[in-house]
């Protein structure tokens, strides 16, 4: 078994005087990645899918942080026509946002969320400005939960009558009226 090569160092050896590298900010590094969402060219219209291989320049955005976790931007190019597409992380909504070169499809879920957030946010701030709207928003509230159960009773009651039902007997009843059946044919 060979040893790993050894290093000398002289004992006046001061790691303090290596000289530091200078590296620029915006330093670009080349990395391989998946592209995070399903997005589509602006300048061919080439569908791309999410996790497709691209390899991508990767930046630090500048003035850009978020609680601070610094916000990367990634450049990677169209496989039909090698336009450049751009997209950012974006740690608050632990995901990534599309900058340019391309459009991100099939974001009706996202849109959905939102727009329940934007409506919650509006009702709490009626709410505290309007006391009367809380007391309407609680019967409005306790109508609903009340036609839920009530809706829930009955398909608990349907569903008992359908337990009643005998398959077997059913299933007899059945046979032997194909029975009779063929006996008819036969005569």
């Amino acid at each position: 078994r060979s040893l790993p090569p050894q290093k000398y160092y002289p004992p006046d050896f001061d790691p303090a005087k290596i000289p530091k590298l200078k590296l620029p900010k915006d330093r670009q590094y080349v990395v391989r990645l998946m592209a995070p969402f399903n997005m589509r060219c602006k300048t061919c219209g080439e569908y791309i899918y999410k996790g497709k291989k691209f390899n991508a320049r990767k930046e630090t955005v500048q003035n850009e942080v978020y609680l601070g976790l610094p916000i990367f931007r990634f450049y990677i190019k169209c496989t039909r026509c090698l336009a450049e597409i751009t997209f950012k992380t974006d740690p608050e909504n632990t995901d990534y946002t599309m900058e340019h070169g391309a459009t991100r499809n099939f974001q009706a879920e996202k849109l959905l969320e939102e727009e329940e957030k934007r409506l919650q946010k509006e009702r709490e701030e009626e709410e505290l400005n309007n006391p009367m709207k809380v007391l309407e928003n609680r019967t409005k509230d306790s109508k609903l939960e009340m036609e839920v159960l009530e809706n829930l009773q009955e398909l608990k009651e349907l569903n008992q009558r359908q337990a009643n039902v005998d398959f077997e007997a059913m299933l007899k009843q059945y046979k032997e009226y194909e029975e009779e059946q063929k006996r008819r044919e036969q005569e």
